[in-house]
């Protein structure tokens, strides 16, 4: 006895304790295709319900069960609905019901008023139909949901996986290179961070050190730093092979960069400054990538400023040259260099402003990255707008005894 009304199979229960008029019911239902099932009372229904739950209930009951129907209903979280049945006309008993759950009324016999009967069949359908098109969307919304929760946690998995990684490529905290001592600052936005920066000895008189910021955010940001990462390491190599002195020359590094991030197609580009520190020639050598703010170069006991350059982008341009500058070292010095992502947690309006603020930090004896740190509150702040990077680069001739490096 399993019919179709429409594209829906609707399986009806009727409650009543009149055979005659649970029959009469049935067949009328029944020749309309529904799947229509009986029972006597309450008791019996309620195992029918825990068997196969029904879409539609028609009851004859008192108002006491039909809330008792309801409420069963409703702990089961089910919006099959309540058609109260009855010979009375009363309106009490009408209104009693209503108010006991029930979701419509119809009166007995069932053939005195077919029309009426057939409206509150419609009405039935329209809200199964609603009914089950709600149970599917919120089927599929937790489908959605999971897979969702699923592709986050692996996402997150590979995100910290990536960020040890680009952990383990940053140079050592507080290291003496060449006789400069050298620290840095990374912080990231997100997991990943688009921001870089290495620094290590070319020779036993020269250090090269580099700061970066890749264009945009999250993993192909911090594929590039991979990258940048590999490419240092290869030129060092080479440098001691002797096959290539390219990194002893900060626009031909910035020539190998363009040409390696044109090669990956990624569409990535890079706004870098590249420094050369000869103590013994005393004399600072540098090529600048776009990149913004300037560091700030601070004589001991005379002059902070922000370093004078500029150059294109790296990344984006076939054959793109760029100027090297030259600051003589005359004096013990300290080389703070920040990424643009520093000037976002800056509390000041303009960027003149907040450049004011990082001279009057770094002129006021905030030299390391713990001092820069404290004076920013970087540790207070949660969510970053941005990566920050910091290099603090310390001429070992400028730290007397009763300085600290710290």
């Amino acid at each position: 006895m399993t019919s179709r009304t429409g594209r829906l199979l609707i399986r009806i229960l009727i409650i009543d304790a009149d055979e005659t008029a649970r029959l009469e019911l049935a067949r009328y239902l029944e020749t309309r295709g529904f799947y229509v099932s009986g029972c006597r009372d309450l008791a019996a229904a309620n195992a029918a319900i825990d068997d196969n739950m029904p879409d539609v209930i028609f009851a004859d009951l008192p108002p006491a069960q039909i809330e008792s129907l309801a409420d069963r209903l409703e702990d089961m979280e089910s919006l099959t609905p309540i058609v109260a049945c009855s010979a009375t006309e009363c309106s009490k008993h009408v209104v009693d019901a209503l108010r006991a759950g029930a979701a419509d009324f119809v009166l007995k016999p069932f053939g005195k008023d077919k029309k009426a009967l057939g409206d509150v069949i419609r009405k039935l359908l329209d809200r199964v139909r609603v009914g089950r098109l709600n149970q599917l969307y919120r089927q599929e919304l937790e489908d959605a949901n999971r897979d969702l929760r699923d592709g986050i946690a692996e996402l997150r998995a590979d995100q910290s996986a990536g960020r040890k990684v680009q952990l383990r490529m940053l140079p050592e905290n507080e290291r003496f290179t060449g006789g400069l001592y050298v620290d840095h600052l990374i912080k990231p936005s997100l997991y990943l961070s688009g921001d870089f920066l290495d620094y290590f000895a070319l020779t036993d008189d020269k250090t090269l050190v580099y700061i970066a910021d890749v264009s945009g955010h999250g993993a192909s940001s911090a594929f590039v730093t991979v990258l940048l990462k590999n490419l240092s390491n290869r030129l060092q190599r080479n440098l001691r092979r002797g096959s290539s002195d390219d990194i002893l020359y900060p626009e031909r590094f910035l020539e190998r960069i363009n040409s390696e991030l044109l090669d990956t197609g990624l569409g990535k580009h890079v706004t870098i400054f590249v420094g050369i520190i000869s103590l013994s020639e005393r004399k600072l050598q540098y090529a600048v990538g776009a990149h913004f703010p300037m560091p700030v170069l601070s004589f001991e006991g005379g002059e902070t400023a922000f370093l004078e350059g500029s150059g294109l982008p790296v990344g984006l341009f076939e054959s793109p040259q760029w100027e090297v500058y030259e600051v003589p070292l005359d004096k013990p010095f300290h080389l703070i260099l920040f990424s643009d992502g520093i000037l976002e947690v800056i509390d000041k309006k303009s960027l003149d402003e907040k450049e004011q603020r990082l001279l009057e930090l770094v002129s006021g004896g905030r030299h390391t990255v713990a001092s820069l740190s404290e004076a920013l509150n970087l540790d207070e702040i949660t969510e970053l707008p941005d990566d920050i990077g910091i290099v603090t680069v310390t001429d070992t001739g400028s730290v007397s005894e009763n300085t600290s490096l710290k």
